[in-house]
């Protein structure tokens, strides 16, 4: 997966210095599926400020020519409760993907998710991503589908019901 636009950059979320973004984004009903779009602020920077404290989680803002267009996340497999619900594999690595609605990012989706993968996920050495948007987000079912990811079980998970699907990394 090389990197074909030299304007993408990332960088980890800052949960104080970043609220004002992750509340424009997940305050939107597009978001709904990140279940924040009736958290107050206050609550959102709280769980953000503990996902960037855990050892086994993280969280990055990709830009591209300095605009925030995607908020990622990774999650270990062998610690994380997600793990938990189908068979894991070494090399795991989970994410969880948002895709911001701007004209910045409009057709350049797959060009955002090739630099996070590479820049994130290859580095760490994964050598498969998780994901487990919930079952009835088609939107992002079609999304992972396009972009060659395989899916996995349907699992009722304490929060929501999900559809693992799976990517493997030459």
């Amino acid at each position: 997966m090389p990197l074909t636009d030299p304007a993408l950059t990332i960088r980890d979320l800052e949960p104080s210095a970043d609220i004002d973004l992750l509340c424009g984004w997940l305050h939107d009903d597009r978001a709904k599926f990140w279940g924040m779009v009736e958290k107050p602020r206050e609550e959102i920077e709280e769980i953000y400020t503990w996902l960037q404290e855990q050892p086994h989680l993280a969280a990055y803002i990709v830009e591209i020519g300095g605009e925030p267009v995607a908020l990622f996340q990774t999650w270990d497999p062998e610690v994380d409760e997600l793990g938990t619900f189908y068979d894991r594999r070494p090399g795991d690595i989970g994410a969880h993907l948002f895709l911001a609605d701007t004209p910045t990012r409009q057709g350049r989706t797959e060009g955002v998710m090739d630099f996070f993968i590479e820049e994130v996920i290859v580095k760490a050495g994964a050598r498969r991503i998780v994901v487990e948007p919930d079952a009835t987000n088609e939107a992002s079912l079609a999304r992972l589908d396009d972009y060659g990811f395989k899916r996995g079980p349907v699992v009722q998970l304490p929060h929501k019901v999900a559809q693992y699907a799976f990517l493997d990394l030459p």
